[in-house]
């Protein structure tokens, strides 16, 4: 198959968004709004962390199902399954930090090994991490449960920098704010690679959701807003239709990496 045809192909066969400006716009919406959702079941409800995890993992399952199965790119599905592994992965962080008893240290470090583990048998059984090369259903999947880690620890380190460490919700928001700054800086300033960058910024942002759902709906005495949990879920999803309503989303092109 000579190139051009290489790339109709792999053009046909990408179902993820281009990594534009507004694709990071609606991921942070999405942790956000995966925070104030998996809190809402789990706290407001009274669901518990277990059986939160439980509804949301069927969630996750179904929804990348959908996605592997797809033939090509549908935004609305795309970013449903984002939002299933931002709720998943906040039910299942507060579970293993909190109802296990291995705080926010012992959980974000167990996360963190979880996710270098998933990304390196990534690389070791298809030579590359890369979101350019997401042409396979084994690729989509080593993708999306990735991703389920990396969310499922930005949830653990977010706790661990707003209580732990001290700095509170605005705090750890303006610590990974600034963190997400500088891996733009050395994306238009460096040669580092750009599929380290975009995992770095992919995890990233989650903490930086989870601190500002956190910030939205706790309580004003422990430095939250105290909004309503549902209310604060219900604007940020109307924010994300909103956002894939007005921005035209296709999909990326795999050129490989």
């Amino acid at each position: 198959m000579n190139n051009n045809a290489q790339n109709v192909a792999n053009t046909a066969l990408s179902k993820v968004p281009e990594l534009t400006l507004i694709f990071w716009i609606i991921k942070i919406l999405a942790t956000t709004l995966g925070e104030t959702a998996g809190d809402a079941l789990s706290m407001s409800m009274n669901l518990g962390y277990l059986v939160s995890t439980a509804i949301f993992g069927a969630l996750f399952l179904v929804t990348v199902s959908a996605q592997i199965k797809a033939k090509q790119f549908h935004p609305f599905l795309y970013w449903v399954t984002i939002v299933a592994t931002t709720t998943v992965g906040t039910t299942l962080a507060d579970y293993a930090t909190r109802s296990l008893g291995i705080g926010y240290t012992g959980g974000s470090t167990l996360l963190f090994g979880l996710l270098l583990a998933s990304l390196l048998v990534w690389y070791k059984t298809l030579g590359s991490v890369s979101v350019n090369s997401l042409n396979t259903p084994k690729a989509e999947m080593f993708y999306w449960v990735t991703i389920m880690f990396s969310q499922t620890l930005g949830t653990a380190l977010g706790d661990w920098t707003a209580d732990t460490a001290g700095l509170g919700y605005a705090g750890g928001a303006i610590i990974f704010s600034a963190l997400l700054i500088a891996v733009l800086a050395a994306y238009y300033w460096t040669e580092i690679s750009r599929t380290a960058l975009f995992w770095a910024a992919f995890i990233l942002t989650r903490p930086l959701g989870a601190v500002v759902g956190d910030f939205l709906d706790k309580p004003i005495a422990k430095g939250g807003l105290d909004f309503s949990r549902f209310g604060a879920s219900a604007v940020l999803l109307a924010a994300i239709i909103a956002c894939i309503l007005i921005f035209s989303k296709r999909a990326a092109t795999n050129s490989g990496h």
